[in-house]
């Protein structure tokens, strides 16, 4: 099920109330990222809106970049389980083949979902599309091993990629 597309003449000629509810989701439950891009409309490409809102969020600072990253959901997390994820992550979660893991890797991938954010103190993030979950599962182990500075930084790339991907499936090229 793919997300109502618009166009990129459309976001830009909607009033910034509009603009906002329309990209709220781009960036997880942070539609304040989609606000400050609404102040520098007109975007001439999604390359311009996406470099956009990832500077909203790279100059926003680490208490509201540490509050996006937290407002993702675990993978196959919790969240997952109780169908509670936001529309874009439930696709992004399904299609990457997180809805058929067996008992065994999901398990594997509550071990790891506690592990990393007992390290780190916030959840893991991966841009799940290209993803098996096998793959997923290997990112996965490799980056629990990393030091919080470098995940910090992953993690907010990882939502850069996130929101690249979802720009695209949301605006009509």
């Amino acid at each position: 099920m793919k997300a109502m597309q618009t166009t990129l003449d459309q976001l830009n000629a909607m009033p910034a109330d509009a603009f906002v509810t329309v990209l709220a989701g781009i960036f997880e439950h942070s539609p304040w990222v989609a606000e400050i891009a609404a102040k520098q409309r007109p975007f001439a490409s999604i390359d311009a809106l996406h470099a956009a809102m990832s500077k909203a969020v790279e100059t926003a600072g680490d208490e509201k970049q540490l509050a996006l990253i937290n407002a993702h959901p675990e993978l196959a997390g919790k969240a997952a389980v109780r169908g509670e994820l936001t529309a874009e992550s439930t696709r992004e979660q399904s299609g990457a083949g997180l809805d058929l893991c067996t008992q065994e890797e999901f398990d594997k991938l509550q071990s790891l979902n506690a592990r990393y954010r007992e390290k780190f103190g916030f959840p893991f993030i991966l841009a799940v599309r290209g993803y098996d979950r096998h793959g997923i599962i290997a990112n996965f182990e490799k980056r629990v091993n990393h030091d919080r500075a470098e995940e910090l930084r992953t993690s907010l790339d990882q939502i850069y990629r996130i929101a690249r991907f979802r720009l695209d499936d949301l605006i009509a090229a």
